[in-house]
């Protein structure tokens, strides 16, 4: 394995930090060594500030996304931290179909979900669970556009098929949920189509400006914004306001808070999960 100086350390971590707003400080050598020194090596670098090198100089990006790829926490479960998941069912998604309802019986109802770091999917399958546990039949009275975003190429690619071997099934899916939304397929289980017509996945670098997103009724923005600087933070969460429907709701990790981050948003509590809405 290829071992980093102290300089190029404080190189590489600065050039992934503008690539994609991950902030690792000069302690983290080991994850820098143990993810990206097969990419080095693999390349023919003899160093990591000849694997910086030829990064800048690849026109294709290919490069860059293979670092992103490698240095990016795709660490999920389904129904991840449960409060979340008992917050859409018996608060959330209540509140915003009645909100939603038009008068006339024969409009749908539109409501639009983003899952702003997806990872490889389980986060926004789970909620697409939810919302079918709760709506039953009628869920053809509503129209849910459910959106996933990740820096991650491999992270999307994965969403997208909703193929999860038998470790990420057994992580957080109980065993009636795992019969109900997926079939077996090979070794693996795959997401049934019911799932899968209701969710899209797309490459989203967070630290971008959100053009042709529009506007959500609910934002689920988790365990992300630890990775970024301070000010990074304050960037990412008024532009999630920004993307937030006036009376929507945004959910952040359980050990996360917007104080000192962004007063556009005030912190409201049901059960014992706490939620965040704009401040009118």
């Amino acid at each position: 394995m290829i071992k980093i100086s102290p300089a190029e350390l404080k190189t590489i971590a600065q050039y992934i930090q503008d690539i994609s707003g991950i902030y690792l400080d000069q302690s983290k050598s080991y994850l820098f060594e143990t993810r990206l020194s097969s990419i080095a090596e693999e390349l023919g670098c003899s160093s990591y500030q000849e694997l910086y090198n030829q990064a800048r100089k690849d026109p294709s990006k290919k490069i860059e996304r293979q670092i992103i790829d490698a240095i990016s926490t795709n660490e999920t479960l389904f129904f991840r931290d449960n409060g979340p998941f008992e917050l859409l069912k018996h608060k959330i998604l209540p509140e915003i179909i009645d909100l939603r309802t038009p008068s006339s019986p024969r409009l749908k109802t539109n409501i639009k979900i983003w899952s702003a770091a997806s990872s490889t999917g389980q986060e926004l399958y789970s909620v697409a669970m939810t919302i079918r546990d709760l709506l039953g039949t009628q869920i053809d009275k509503f129209n849910f556009k459910l959106l996933g975003t990740d820096i991650s190429d491999n992270a999307v690619r994965q969403a997208s098929y909703g193929k999860y071997n038998k470790f990420e099934i057994e992580r957080g899916l109980p065993r009636q949920t795992l019969q109900k939304y997926f079939t077996l397929f090979g070794d693996s289980w795959k997401v049934k189509d019911q799932l899968r017509g209701m969710v899209n996945f797309r490459k989203l670098n967070l630290m971008l400006p959100f053009t042709g997103l529009g506007k959500f009724d609910i934002i689920l923005c988790r365990n992300v914004a630890i990775y970024f600087t301070l000010a990074d933070r304050k960037k990412l969460f008024n532009k999630l306001a920004d993307s937030l429907a006036d009376d929507g709701f945004l959910i952040i990790g359980s050990t996360e808070s917007l104080t000192g981050i962004c007063p556009r948003f005030i912190p409201k509590r049901h059960l014992r999960a706490i939620f965040y809405q704009k401040k009118k």
